[in-house]
C-alpha cells in the first residue's frame, strides 16, 4: 500500500470551510479512482495546518493519479488560504487498527528521520518491537507507519479515542518514543496533534 500526504498550511478562519471542501468534493472524487482505498483529513484548527492523506492499492496507481489530483490539491489549497503546501509520497510500511476512529478521536504525528541505510531495520523493529506496547496507551484506536525508504524519512500517526486520551497518552508516548529512535540512531523532526476530521480508510491491517 501506498499514499500521498498534502500538508497545508493555512488561515485557521479557514480550516471549517476546508474540511467540508475535503468532505464533500475531494473524497467523492478520489472514490472515482481507480486503485485509491480511502482518505483521511487532519486538522488543527488553531494553527492551520491540515494533512489529507489518501491511499492507493499499489505504486502504479499513486503514481497514475498525480496528474488528476493537482487540481483538486489547487482548489484545496485556495480554500484554506493556503501559505505553503507540502506533498510527500510513501509507502505504508505498518498499519495496526484495534478500533476505527469516531468522533472526536484525535492524532498524533510524529516525523522522523534516519540514514536511507537503516530504514528497513527501522521499519522492523517498529513492527516487531514499538507496534504491539502502542496499544497499552489509553484510548488507543490505530496507528500507521509511512516511509520512505530511499530517504530514510518517517511519518508515524497515532490515533486516539478522543482529545482526553491524546493528552492522556503524551507522557508514555514520548518515554517509548525516545528510547525507540535512541535505540535506531534516528531522528526526530517534528511532533503535532490534530483532530481527525475526516477518516474514510480502508487500508487493511498491515503489520
Amino acid at each position: 500500500m501506498y499514499a500521498r500526504t498534502t500538508t497545508v498550511r493555512g488561515d485557521p478562519r479557514s480550516v471549517d470551510e476546508g474540511i467540508e471542501y475535503v468532505r464533500n468534493t475531494v473524497w467523492p472524487r478520489l472514490q472515482d479512482m481507480s486503485g485509491c482505498v480511502g482518505m483521511s483529513m487532519l486538522a488543527d484548527r488553531a494553527g492551520g495546518r491540515c494533512i489529507v492523506t489518501a491511499a492507493w492499492a499499489t505504486d502504479e496507481a499513486l503514481q497514475a493519479s498525480a496528474a488528476s489530483v493537482h487540481e483538486i490539491r489547487s482548489r484545496a489549497a485556495e480554500v484554506l488560504r493556503a501559505d505553503a503546501v507540502d506533498v510527500q509520497e510513501w509507502e505504508i510500511a505498518a498499519l495496526h487498527r484495534v478500533h476505527p476512529a469516531g468522533d472526536g478521536a484525535c492524532t498524533r504525528v510524529i516525523w522522523t528521520a534516519v540514514e536511507p541505510a537503516g530504514a528497513d531495520g527501522m521499519i522492523d523493529a517498529f513492527r516487531t518491537g514499538l507496534l504491539p506496547r502502542l496499544e497499552n496507551l489509553p484510548g488507543f484506536c490505530s496507528v500507521s507507519l509511512m516511509a520512505d525508504r530511499n530517504t530514510g524519512k518517517g511519518s508515524v500517526a497515532i490515533t486516539y479515542e478522543s482529545r482526553d486520551a491524546l493528552a492522556q497518552s503524551r507522557a508514555m508516548g514520548t518515554a517509548m518514543r525516545d528510547q525507540f529512535v535512541s535505540a535506531m540512531g534516528a531522528q526526530v523532526t517534528d511532533v503535532a496533534e490534530f483532530e481527525v476530521a475526516v477518516a474514510h480508510l480502508r487500508v487493511p491491517e498491515m503489520a
